[in-house]
């Protein structure tokens, strides 16, 4: 019998029953192939695996609340690795991106805002609401989505296959403890460190589009209309949202690589299922803060 969760009495194996392949073998037999069929067992669905991944992160939280002092020697080359994978290596493609951002942005806007004579008017405060506040933050998620977060749904899901979990189990050895947590932080700061670099590639890119185009603004103007457009509040909920998003990237990953039954042949489509869901949950959660700074 697989060893249990020391401080949750939960072991890696007990999520499969969220989003077990039975519980879809079952609804798809059960349920009746109509519209409203077709929609109750999408949003049956749906619940399960909401359900399986609030319960993954709040043992993830547990563990790294009550354990992050715990081996340390073993989790913290761990959190240098993810935090490498997921920053430092992603650097030379952020760099290319956020170049190309401000050059969409800022050709963009100077095309439109020459029709009215106020291209040298409001360059900064577009560079804040679109790049700093929005762009930013979703664009550097995505990207880190598709390069760590598929990473570790790959990597977990054929170390769940091949038996690697169970035999960690039995060792006496927290598989949350040892594969989530390093990834889950480790991911938050890389997240939060490249969406830092990414807003200021594209600010600098930006203004570099704007010189090329003969707009009649100076650098001094340029980044005091930043400075002016930019508040507190917006380095406060940049911080937050995007260690969110890092937070939301590995836990859902680590979620369908470890937490249900897998063979090899298996992991594509546990990959595509992270995916898709994580990129709604980053949606969700830019719309929350969407909502904050509408009403704060």
């Amino acid at each position: 019998m697989a060893a249990k969760n020391l401080r949750c009495g939960v072991s890696i194996r007990d999520f499969g029953a969220f989003n077990a392949p039975r519980t879809r073998a079952w609804l798809r037999e059960v349920v009746p192939l109509s519209y409203s069929g077709f929609l109750g067992r999408a949003i049956f669905g749906l619940v399960i695996t909401a359900q399986g991944l609030l319960a993954f992160g709040l043992i993830t939280l547990g563990v790294i609340v009550s354990k992050w002092r715990a081996a340390p020697s073993v989790t913290l080359p761990l959190v240098f690795v993810e935090l490498r994978r997921s920053g430092l290596r992603l650097i030379p493609m952020f760099a290319f991106m956020s170049a190309a951002l401000g050059f969409a942005v800022i050709g963009q806007a100077v095309t439109q805002l020459s029709k009215y004579g106020a291209t040298s008017m409001f360059l900064g405060n577009i560079m804040v609401l679109a790049v700093v506040r929005e762009l930013g933050p979703l664009f550097t998620a995505m990207l880190v989505l598709s390069r760590s977060g598929t990473a570790n749904v790959i990597e977990l899901g054929t170390a769940r296959a091949q038996g690697e979990v169970e035999a960690l189990e039995a060792l006496g050895v927290d598989p949350i403890h040892y594969f989530v947590m390093p990834r889950v932080i480790g991911m938050a700061l890389g997240v939060f460190s490249l969406t830092i670099y990414f807003i200021m590639g594209a600010l600098l890119s930006g203004y570099l589009w704007a010189f090329l185009q003969d707009v009649p603004l100076g650098p001094g103007d340029y980044f005091k209309q930043l400075a002016d457009s930019l508040t507190v509040l917006d380095f406060v909920i940049l911080a937050v949202k995007s260690s969110f998003f890092g937070i939301a990237i590995a836990v859902i990953t680590c979620y369908h690589g470890l937490a249900q039954p897998l063979q090899l042949e298996d992991v594509s489509r546990a990959t595509i299922g992270a995916v898709a869901q994580s990129i709604i949950a980053c949606v969700l959660l830019d719309a929350v803060f969407i909502l904050l700074y509408i009403l704060i």
